[in-house]
């Protein structure tokens, strides 16, 4: 993504090793993190979904436990800034080599961030589809949605999930789902629908693709 010129917030790549393995080590990855991301950052573990081992430290002893955390989810490790303020939006892509876009969606909720609770239990979150944006805005997640869908390769659908500032006009990255939820209450097939595609095209424009794929 960052060769493809997309925007990211700032971040940190950790293994699971430099967390467990080595005790003399741990204490300067957290140094470099705290130097080069501050706090509030969030701690993931690099290749799950759902909020899995997600979690959010804004203290040295937090970041440790996050770490420890996360490390027993998975072997690679992302660690993120936190942007303040920040509206979470989804683009769903459809396609092969010639990609398509869906409306864009917003998702909100009150807890303190979207991990797997507040994804999980009624009533703590919802979604809004279409989001209420600006055009230009819409459009441009729509652009960098594609643009991403192409820079990793990605074949038959994805979910690209964004971070936006409307106090700044800022729209980041913050992660592209080759293979996104599909229940009838995950966005990927609402996003869909509110587009004029409902579950059952979905379901059979997807088994084209695979065929058309090989």
């Amino acid at each position: 993504l960052r060769q493809a010129g997309l925007p990211q917030v700032k971040y940190a790549a950790v293994t699971r090793a430099q967390v467990w393995s080595n005790p003399c080590v741990f204490p300067k990855l957290c140094d470099r993190i705290e130097a080069e991301l501050g706090y509030p950052c969030f701690v993931k573990p690099a290749n799950l979904g759902s909020s899995v081992g997600i979690s959010k430290a804004k203290t040295r002893d937090q970041l440790e436990a996050a770490l420890d955390s996360a490390a027993s989810f998975d072997r690679r490790l992302i660690v993120e800034a936190a942007v303040p303020n920040v509206r979470e939006l989804e683009c769903a892509v459809l396609g092969n080599d010639n990609p398509q876009t869906s409306v864009v969606g917003e998702i909100t909720y009150s807890s303190d961030f979207y991990d797997y609770e507040t994804k999980y239990t009624e009533g703590l979150s919802s979604h809004n589809i279409p989001a209420q944006i600006p055009d230009a805005i819409a459009q441009q997640i729509q652009e960098m949605s594609l643009q991403a869908f192409l820079a990793v390769d990605a074949a038959g659908l994805a979910r690209v999930d964004f971070f936006y500032q409307a106090d700044t006009g800022e729209i980041f990255i913050n992660e592209i789902n080759t293979m996104p939820g599909f229940t009838a209450t995950s966005m990927y097939p609402m996003l869909w629908a509110a587009s004029g595609v409902p579950f059952p095209a979905l379901v059979d424009r997807l088994v084209q693709l695979a065929i058309e794929r090989g």
